[in-house]
């Protein structure tokens, strides 16, 4: 008789589908940091409002807020070879899928994190700005050493939220055919036909890595709290 759920084929997969979670890992932080560095790029366009610029950052922020990013995946994938070699000459179809996944994931975190890291910029008083300027400071460091501060305890709260669903969202990554933790899970369904232990295995880890994300941000967050 077919067994419905096996707690002991679940103990069974658990360690096959951990072993998958360097994956899921490194997509999160090519994630976040490509994000953050792209995102504080197209803040400073937006803020500045640089000709031309301003236009494509908007149109490319509006695009990856307003579509899911399934579509992104697909649209990194088969475009990005395209326009790449309609530019270039250069065929890039042979280049390994992982890496369109990281391209998507860093593009998605971008047109995100630069909305929340220029809200928090625009969110400081500009009479910060003005003292840095009357004590000698130069633009630059007055950024640096009394805008960004403030900008980034700002931010934190949004950007721990993010990260919890960038986490969330790498489960649509095997849909390139990537080994990462729900791609693991429906090699394992594919070869035993049970899928409900992985699966169940899976939701254990994502629960765990975001309970431990979010106390992680909160607690950051508490100690940056510092005056409120």
């Amino acid at each position: 008789m077919f067994e419905f759920f096996s707690f002991h084929r679940m103990l069974e997969f658990f360690p096959k589908i951990i072993s998958c979670f360097p994956i899921t890992l490194s997509i999160v932080v090519v994630g976040i940091v490509a994000g953050i560095f792209f995102g504080t790029v197209l803040a400073f366009i937006r803020i500045y409002h640089v000709p031309l610029l301003n236009q494509l950052a908007f149109l490319f922020i509006s695009f990856i807020r307003g579509t899911p990013i399934i579509v992104q995946l697909f649209v990194v994938y088969y475009g990005l070879p395209v326009l790449f070699e309609n530019i270039t000459g250069i065929n890039i179809d042979r280049i390994d899928k992982f890496y369109f996944v990281l391209v998507t994931y860093a593009l998605n975190e971008a047109g995100f994190l630069a909305e929340i890291i220029r809200a928090s910029i625009l969110a400081v008083p500009i009479g910060q700005t003005e003292a840095g300027y009357a004590v000698g400071l130069s633009g630059f460091d007055t950024f640096r050493k009394i805008v960004m501060p403030q900008a980034a305890r700002l931010a934190l709260p949004a950007v721990g939220v993010d990260m919890i669903n960038l986490f969330k969202s790498t489960s649509l990554a095997y849909l390139l055919g990537i080994m990462d933790i729900v791609g693991k899970v429906q090699a394992i369904g594919a070869n035993t036909y049970h899928y409900l232990e992985g699966y169940a295995c899976t939701a254990i880890i994502f629960v765990v890595i975001n309970f431990v994300l979010g106390t992680t941000f909160k607690y950051v967050n508490k100690k940056l709290s510092y005056g409120a």
